[in-house]
């Protein structure tokens, strides 16, 4: 049986009782059933198309509905954000489905992504996805989302992780930003864009991407459940962006991009010195730790490893990768 099917089947019938009664509205309680949900999306730029495909089957699927905790690193915190922030017209119902999401990379990405500039360090202005992220999240506040959110961040100035947390709005009230400045905040990848500032209730933030605290926020999640929730049964659904082949081939502006990498690094080896964990190393403890604690069927990583290098980039927004990391989404569903 996929490992996707059997988590499915367990999930459900530790769940039935939650899904057979009435949605409530706002937060939903501690758990469904005996189990607290969680889904956690890893960072990857551009290839964040391939988690949101996972899920894109069903159009009209809400997943707030059936995951207590959606966390999210870098895109996948966009993505997080966009599965839990209430639309407007709709208050029970996400501002954007799995499909609408995949949609919404196609149409705006390009934008944000554009030519760039060959001179200047970051990259990219920022200034459209943050026009953009503004314009869809409107004032929409972390404690106002469909679900609890876990989004990772990291503070360049204060060198620490900022952990936007639902769970932490009562003991550390200035994590309650706009989802806007948290989707702002955990995508501002280093070389690429500008560091995202702003103030919320007297704390000045300055903040990089979530990936320099934890590109997969898996475990940052599990901590968040564990400390800050009375449920300690756990049921975890990772979703990773693909792990890229070994390549060799290097064109002009990917090596613009490596020497911003190399200015910036050169700039912030403090901030090297506070980052968390890599992707695969997160899996691997996780994978270690969960069958001591939890069934081991309640932890899945899916994950598509050996990406073509052609479709590795974290910013190539042309119509064609786009298309092919849908195309790599899709099998990984299927076979998961």
């Amino acid at each position: 049986m996929a490992p996707l099917r059997m988590f499915a089947l367990v999930f459900a019938s530790q769940l039935m009782l939650g899904f057979n009664a009435p949605l409530p509205t706002g937060l939903p309680p501690p758990s469904y059933g005996t189990h607290t949900t969680i889904l956690s999306i890893d960072g990857g730029g551009i290839r964040g198309i391939i988690p949101a495909t996972v899920f894109a089957k069903d159009p009209t699927t809400s997943l707030a509905d059936y995951f207590d905790v959606i966390a999210g690193t870098s895109t996948g915190g966009l993505i997080s954000v966009m599965l839990s922030a209430p639309k407007s017209s709709d208050a029970n119902r996400p501002v954007l489905t799995p499909p609408e999401i995949i949609q919404f990379f196609k149409d705006n990405d390009p934008k944000i992504f554009d030519e760039g500039s060959w001179t200047s360090c970051p990259v990219y202005d920022g200034k459209y996805l943050k026009n953009i992220t503004r314009d869809l999240l409107k004032g929409t506040r972390l404690s106002q989302s469909l679900t609890k959110l876990v989004i990772t961040s990291f503070d360049d100035k204060k060198i620490k992780p900022i952990t936007f947390s639902s769970y932490k709005l009562k003991s550390e009230p200035y994590l309650n930003a706009t989802l806007s400045d948290i989707s702002l905040a955990t995508s501002a990848a280093p070389s690429y864009l500008p560091r995202h500032q702003f103030e919320n209730n007297g704390y000045q933030f300055s903040m990089i991407d979530g990936a320099m605290a934890a590109n997969n926020p898996a475990m940052v999640a599990v901590s968040e459940v564990m400390q800050h929730s009375e449920q300690k049964q756990i049921m975890l659904l990772s979703l990773g962006t693909g792990i890229p082949k070994k390549d060799d081939a290097v064109n002009s502006m990917s090596l613009h991009n490596d020497l911003c990498k190399a200015s910036w690094l050169l700039g912030n080896l403090d901030v090297l010195d506070e980052t968390m964990f890599h992707t695969d190393q997160v899996h691997h403890y996780l994978a270690t730790v969960f069958p001591g604690l939890y069934p081991l069927e309640n932890y899945l990583r899916i994950e598509e490893y050996n990406l073509y290098p052609s479709i590795k980039g974290l910013d190539n927004a042309n119509k064609e990768n786009m298309e092919n990391l849908e195309k790599v989404g899709k099998p990984v569903a299927a076979k998961s």
